[in-house]
């Protein structure tokens, strides 16, 4: 059974020690949160169970299962509706036909994508590692796993809490809501029932993630309603790109508009929680290495809001240019990689994602 400071914690609060008599009382210590970022993707090919065991193996306080629709509005665990870089579809000769060109959020893809196919269909695939050039110790798993769904993500999530007992949080992006919709998928409605449906969801750590306004405005009553102590995420694209529901409406406003303090203000109306790339946050030059750091993170606390960026990765190729060792671009530093997510907790980072959760682990226990 949990204590309450484990409780505590792991909803992503802070703790309050008890205080001895004449003794003045402590300050509180939020405990920065560890999110799986697909799972522990540098080890496991991503959103798959076996990535999501290792990342709660490894000590990941949340697990992140993107979710996109399949033909049949099952929701399934894939970074994106486009299958042809996680699965072997391009196998298969009976889906060959299937594949074709779609425009997603204005950027033209093609592919293999998971509305063209019902869920018994997705169910005949396999996974595969994404970055097989960057991680080919990862390419061993290749064939081994299916692509779970949502359902299946939240009973082996709770399965996993019950045999450590601990409770282990779940942050779900609901993917590209404003194409879908165009599509005929309901997504959010499809998300409600699912999380109102399983026990675990409606008291576990839950913390939802768009890169859109419209329905993080239309489910943070919904979700709470299920959930109290749920929290929703504004995701923060690049500066200048523009967010994608307000682009389709017509209007102009950019990622960049909404990290000003005034727009920060505006994004706590509907948010508990942005999402900001970790280069909003300590840009970097052209040679990648570190800038000065921006003030979005004390911007953000002044609105309100918590800060939960991405992606940190174990990798030389994905490390500010200081942190590099010599070992070559792919190769693993995790000396590095505690290095760099260290220099974002001593700015005041309240959580971030992580494809390597025991790293992630480790820095925030320095």
């Amino acid at each position: 059974m949990l204590t309450r400071r484990q409780a505590i914690v792991l909803a992503g609060g802070a703790i309050m020690l008890p205080v001895r008599p004449g003794r003045a009382a402590p300050s509180l210590a939020p405990v920065p949160l560890v999110m799986a970022h697909r799972g522990a993707s540098a080890l496991r090919p991503e959103h798959t169970l076996a990535s999501y065991a290792r990342a709660i193996a490894d000590g990941a306080d949340y697990i992140e299962p993107d979710l996109v629709p399949t033909s049949d509005g099952v929701l399934v665990a894939r970074h994106e509706s486009n299958i042809a870089g996680t699965s072997d579809v391009a196998s298969h000769p009976e889906f060959a036909s299937r594949k074709r060109t779609v425009v997603i959020d204005g950027v033209s893809e093609t592919g293999w994508f998971t509305t063209d196919f019902t869920l018994k269909e997705l169910k005949t695939l396999r996974a595969r590692e994404r970055l097989p050039m960057v991680r080919a110790h990862n390419t061993r798993y290749d064939g081994h796993f299916d692509i779970p769904t949502f359902e299946e993500v939240i009973d082996f999530v709770a399965a996993e809490a019950a045999a450590r007992g601990r409770v282990i949080g779940l942050i779900p992006e609901i993917k590209n809501s404003t194409h879908f919709h165009k599509l005929g998928h309901t997504p959010e409605e499809t998300f409600l029932q699912v999380i109102g449906a399983h026990e675990y969801t409606r008291y576990c750590p839950l913390e939802v993630q768009s890169f859109e306004t419209t329905n993080l405005k239309t489910l943070s009553g919904k979700v709470k309603a299920i959930n109290p102590q749920a929290r929703l995420m504004f995701l923060m694209g690049e500066r200048t790109q523009r967010v994608p529901d307000l682009a389709a409406a017509g209007q102009g406003t950019t990622f960049g508009d909404l990290m000003t303090p005034e727009g920060l203000r505006n994004v706590r109306q509907y948010a508990d929680v942005i999402g900001p790339s970790n280069v909003d946050i300590i840009p970097r030059d052209a040679s990648g290495a570190w800038l000065a750091p921006s003030s979005l993170i004390e911007d953000a606390h002044r609105a309100g809001l918590l800060v939960h960026s991405y992606t940190f990765r174990p990798e030389n190729c994905f490390l500010p240019l200081q942190l590099r060792n010599a070992m070559g671009d792919n190769a693993r530093n995790p000396d590095g990689a505690i290095a760099e997510i260290r220099r974002y907790l001593d700015l005041g980072l309240d959580g971030f994602f992580t494809d390597d959760p025991a790293l992630g682990r480790q820095a925030v226990r320095m």
